[in-house]
């Protein structure tokens, strides 16, 4: 697989171990809070990380270039620039209060690979491109994937006009902020297009401690799932006194309850039968401008994901779960009002890349695992617009999206050992 000795490639990726070290020390004071990190999209957390990867990306002779959605390209060029490029990267963007690794790790890995492949005198025949994505956490405008999918010209119709959990403002306003061009995007315009991409690949931190568990620093991933998701639903039922009876209540909260019991059930018949999937219950909560200890709950709020790795299972766990909907309405007396939807595809990992990736691990002498993720990644939305795509896991503790993220630095070269070898062998020709 390698025209470089695996030794050779061990040490160049281990030479890189300050540049990753200080990238990661640097993020973490441009976003630190009081709890965790903050990177908010399209916003100052964001933006400082992109000024961060620029200025390093920079350093090492890369093209710079930011599309309208204000992502960020490195680009090493290739010798000859017509064949379509390696593409490695993640997002720099984080949950509130969130840790330092998830996403970021993805963007240092390129960086370490190409300069591991300089390091080495490789001369690459196709263009290598290490990509800063904006906006993966759908937590902020509560649609998922916005920086990969502008760039790749699959942004939902109206994502634009989505408004930011905590300032009201629209995605489109602060993407003009970001410096974005929204009405470039809502024109049509997008920067990737996928006959030119040979393939992407994203390095991650493990969302679960599955790595912890089996004992090994990284995996080769095998599958990401797909979702839907209504961000905003509600049960309506009517507000009473606490002494009601029974028989004459509408109650939300019950029926939130009895909802929620027969989500899990479900998720259980699902994992005996082999079929993986999760559901979340993200936001679970009764209206604190109505509720109180003497009054029945007249209206209940909560959010939904869903998420599975195959299309089919997906469909029929919307239909039951709407059946089940139906069955609490007529015997609670409420009504459910699930709002607005939304939904990723499944990420189809490209099995000829998967394949090659363990070979780099055996080769590097690396103990690697394979897992299927149980998140949604920027390379899902990559697969699903027809771009070969795959990912590698790096060992994490302590889960992600908290501000105690515990990836090891040792773990993480690691993961960059097997991309930069895989990249070594896909950047001749």
């Amino acid at each position: 697989m390698m025209n470089l000795s695996a030794d050779a490639i061990k040490a160049a990726v281990a030479a890189q171990r300050s540049r990753a070290e200080g990238l990661f020390d640097e993020l973490a004071r441009c976003s630190q809070r009081p709890r965790g990190i903050t990177r908010d999209t399209y916003g100052a957390g964001e933006n400082a990380a992109h000024e961060v990867f620029g200025a390093q990306a920079a350093s090492l002779g890369l093209e710079i270039r930011r599309d309208a959605a204000a992502n960020t390209y490195a680009t090493w060029p290739g010798g000859d620039r017509s064949l379509p490029a390696i593409v490695a990267g993640s997002h720099l963007d984080s949950v509130p209060h969130g840790g330092n690794f998830d996403g970021a790790a993805g963007v240092i890995a390129g960086l370490v690979a190409v300069a591991a492949l300089k390091g080495l005198g490789v001369m690459p025949r196709r263009d290598i491109t290490v990509m800063g994505i904006r906006a993966e956490e759908s937590v902020w405008f509560q649609v998922s994937y916005i920086g990969s999918r502008s760039a790749l010209g699959t942004l939902p119709p109206g994502a634009l006009d989505a408004r930011r959990i905590d300032t009201g403002r629209t995605l489109a306003e602060h993407m003009t902020a970001s410096g974005g061009d929204p009405a470039a995007i809502r024109a049509g315009r997008n920067e990737l297009a996928t006959s030119a991409i040979h393939a992407f690949l994203e390095v991650h931190i493990e969302q679960a401690p599955s790595l912890v568990e089996l004992g090994k620093p990284i995996a080769i991933c095998t599958g990401i799932p797909g979702n839907f998701r209504y961000p905003d639903a509600r049960i309506i039922g009517r507000y009473d006194h606490v002494g009601t009876p029974r028989r004459f209540r509408h109650d939300a909260a019950t029926a939130a309850a009895d909802f929620a019991v027969a989500l899990d059930k479900l998720w259980e018949e699902h994992e005996a039968a082999g079929l993986p999937m999760a559901a979340t219950l993200g936001r679970f909560h009764t209206d604190a401008a109505a509720h109180g200890l003497t009054s029945v709950a007249g209206e209940f709020h909560f959010s939904l994901d869903v998420r599975a790795y195959d299309a089919d299972v997906l469909a029929n766990l919307e239909a039951r779960l709407k059946g089940i909907v139906s069955e609490i309405e007529a015997r609670r007396g409420v009504r459910f009002e699930l709002g607005p939807r939304a939904s990723a595809a499944v990420g189809i990992v490209s099995p000829v890349i998967r394949s090659e990736l363990e070979q780099a691990a055996v080769l590097l002498k690396i103990p690697a695992a394979t897992i299927g993720s149980p998140a949604s990644h920027d390379a899902a939305a990559f697969a699903a617009a027809g771009v070969p795509a795959a990912m590698i896991f790096v060992r994490n503790e302590n889960g992600s999206h908290n501000p105690d993220e515990a990836m090891k630095i040792d773990d993480f070269l690691q993961a960059c050992g097997v991309l930069t070898a895989w990249i070594a062998a896909n950047c001749r020709a």
